[in-house]
């Protein structure tokens, strides 16, 4: 693609391509394409002029320069969200409205003549007063009913310049409150996509692994234990019980058989289904995205609720200063100058703008945030528990070694161990089966239909016996099987301290998988800035065995540790310590980190998280670093203290406001430009980042000195 620098910074650059070199249909491939790319970070195309806005990582330049040099506009691929476009279009819409508001404030000013220009002013107004009417016969008494008898009161008094300001300047407030809050929801909408990859197709008696976008309507497809349904269907096989809190808000899973609908979206808690598939995820995704969307806007932060309501509670005390100051001084300017100002129009504005702000700007992080109350949940938290497995530790377990017993080979056992376990979402069954693939290993499917019994392991049948698979406690307590001393001895000896998966046949223990878990390379210093931003109490949960916790947890500098501990104990420790009053952050990734996720006071769910985690957890993290989880610590910090500092502002500056307007200092055109200008600078500010440039960027040593 032909271009020319026009800006040149470092992290920023800015090329100009020439008027028509694409269309305003690639601006969101162009975006999509460069994205891809991870030393990019953001990507903004205007097909108005030509112009590509790219923001990168450090010395990537020349990486940049020679994507844009390569590129051809034409050959790039479609955009496959939506909301590419929806945010450029609420760019668009929020740069028409705007012009057009200035316009007509300038023409009204410069070219109506003036008994015209307050006629129009007068018409205006009758607005605000019926929706103040309306209010009041709601028995409400709130900003819109000030609005009203403001804007009533300048007309009344014939002060027409006044009342058509404060109309022009509420207009603009309302504009730039509607915008903040429409590209916001176009962010979450884009991040709460997540995408099923894979699915297993059934034909007659096989099951074969396909593309998601090879799926047809009509196509049969199984889904088992904790995945979550990628399509509207029906249940044409098996049984299950649904998760449709998504949908629906019921938190109970609903039993459903053959016959019954189901939904994009919602998630498998226990059973194997097969759907016969009646719309495909990408006519289905979008309608439960709106509604996650609509949902977490009601999950306002107490601090937002607390806000508003005393907005709202002030709004009396204004009328009662403006019926007092008119009867005592008999001067309506200077009762009109307290109507001209209040505290809950920017209150009730700035909180909320702050907090669905902060959820975008954690969006561009990486980081999911369902409701602004689980920001300020995070903000206060005094404790923070985790899951060990796929969570402190490297997202990619290893298989070690394959220990035979029984008169079975290392092959035979692995070869049997990951037919079963390709089925599980986990990170530990992908281990197992990306070591069969390593040497080459064909595993076909032999065994009937596979039950997977949560935070235990897998039990199925193979040849006519039963055949089970995973933990100690499951194998030998749960399913007898017994282990002499002697295999224990030599699993001891070959494991030198790594988890250990057991594979019994028949009631016989056949094999030992070791899998190797080591901490991910942050964890240890993830831990320490954690405890240093105000953590007090930082606990790890696994059911892993106690030797492979310990390891774990000296080399992370984590002194609480728990290890054999089942879903219901995990869910128990955080209910104990919710009792013992403190606030709690559950961070998991498994099936059997659910029911902590649910309990804890927030919760929040790694990258590559079973569906179920995603689903019950508060927040998400889509990057792959524990970084994430430090940087919304400091995000949801300032959060609370962007909201403190307003607050404390608005009181002060319209509180001089009010006193002004009393003594005659100012008039009550001048306090109310003075007032709307300063609501709507606090809207802008309050739109603004809370992270840096550089912390934003994924700079560790930014968020351990915010830390």
């Amino acid at each position: 693609m032909k271009n020319k620098i026009v800006y040149d910074k470092p992290g920023r650059i800015r090329f100009r391509c020439g008027q028509y070199a694409f269309e305003p249909k690639h601006e969101a491939r162009i975006r999509q394409a460069l994205l891809k790319f991870d030393f990019i970070t953001e990507v903004q195309a205007t097909s108005a002029n030509g112009g590509i806005l790219i923001l990168y990582r450090s010395d990537s330049r020349s990486k940049v320069i020679e994507q844009i040099n390569r590129m051809k506009v034409g050959r790039l691929p479609e955009a496959d969200s939506a909301a590419e476009n929806l945010s450029a279009e609420i760019d668009r819409r929020f740069a028409s409205d705007f012009f057009k508001i200035l316009v007509k404030r300038i023409l009204k000013k410069a070219v109506l003549p003036v008994p015209l220009s307050n006629a129009i002013t007068v018409i205006n107004g009758v607005g605000y007063f019926l929706n103040g009417i309306r209010t009041l016969l709601d028995f409400k008494l709130n900003v819109d009913v000030l609005d009203a008898a403001s804007i009533t009161a300048c007309i009344a008094k014939r002060d027409f310049k006044t009342a058509g300001s404060v109309m022009f300047l509420l207009s603009i407030s309302a504009l730039l409150e509607d915008y903040t809050r429409a590209k916001t929801k176009a962010s979450l909408t884009e991040s709460l996509a997540v995408k099923t990859d894979k699915v297993w197709l059934v034909n007659g008696e096989s099951e074969q692994l396909i593309p998601m976008s090879q799926l047809q309507v009509e196509d049969k497809i199984r889904i088992r234990t904790g995945s979550m349904i990628p399509v509207d269907g029906e249940i044409v096989e098996g049984q299950a019980e649904i998760n449709e809190s998504s949908m629906t808000g019921e938190p109970l899973a609903a039993q459903k058989s053959v016959g019954s609908s189901v939904f994009a979206g919602t998630t498998i808690e226990n059973g194997n289904i097969v759907v016969k598939v009646r719309a495909l995820s990408s006519q289905t995704k979008i309608s439960k995205i709106v509604e996650l969307i609509d949902n977490s806007e009601a999950l306002k932060a107490g601090i937002q609720g607390r806000a508003e309501n005393m907005a709202d509670r002030i709004v009396p005390f204004s009328f009662i200063g403006f019926f007092a100051v008119l009867l005592l001084t008999r001067n309506i300017t200077k009762a009109v100058s307290l109507l001209m100002v209040d505290y809950s129009c920017a209150i009730k504005l700035s909180v909320p703008i702050s907090v669905i702000s902060a959820i975008r700007e954690a969006s561009d992080c990486d980081i999911t945030v369902k409701g602004g109350k689980f920001l300020e949940e995070y903000a206060k938290a005094d404790t923070i528990v985790f899951d060990k497995t796929g969570t402190l530790t490297n997202a990619e377990p290893q298989l070690e070694a394959v220990i035979p017993f029984g008169g079975y080979s290392e092959d035979e056992v692995l070869k049997i161990s990951a037919c079963i376990e390709e089925h599980f979402p986990h990170s530990v069954a992908r281990a197992i089966v990306k070591g069969a693939a390593d040497k080459k290993i064909e595993h076909q499917e032999e065994h009937a239909e596979v039950i997977y019994i949560v935070a235990h392991g897998i039990a199925t049948k193979l040849k006519g016996e039963r055949v089970v698979i995973g933990s100690r406690h499951f194998v030998v307590e749960d399913e007898n099987v017994e282990i002499t001393e002697e295999q224990q001895n030599r699993i001891d000896e070959i494991s030198c301290g790594n988890s250990v998966i057991y594979l019994a046949i028949g009631g016989k223990l056949v094999g030992a998988l070791c899998i190797s878990d080591p901490p991910r390379a942050e964890s240890a210093e993830v831990v320490a800035m954690l405890r240093e931003s105000g953590f007090k109490h930082i606990v790890m949960l696994t059911g892993d065995s106690t030797g492979a916790a310990k390891i774990t947890a000296e080399k992370l500098g984590i002194s609480e540790y728990y290890a054999q501990v089942l879903p219901e104990d995990k869910h128990r420790y955080i209910e104990d310590l919710k009792a013992k009053g403190h606030s709690v952050v559950m961070v998991g990734d498994g099936i059997n980190d659910a029911p902590a996720l649910a309990a804890a006071s927030v919760s929040v769910a790694m990258s590559d998280a079973s569906d179920i985690a995603r689903d019950t957890a508060d927040i998400t993290l889509r990057g792959s670093s524990l970084y994430e989880l430090v940087r919304l610590r400091v995000l949801s910090r300032r959060l609370m203290n962007r909201i403190k500092l307003n607050y404390d502002f608005i009181i002060t500056f319209n509180s001089m406001l009010m006193a002004l307007g009393l003594v005659g200092v100012i008039t009550p055109s001048f306090s109310a430009l003075l007032h709307n200008t300063s609501t709507m600078l606090i809207c802008v500010k309050s739109m603004t980042p809370l992270l840096s440039a550089s912390e934003a960027d994924h700079s560790n040593e930014n968020d351990k000195e915010e830390a």
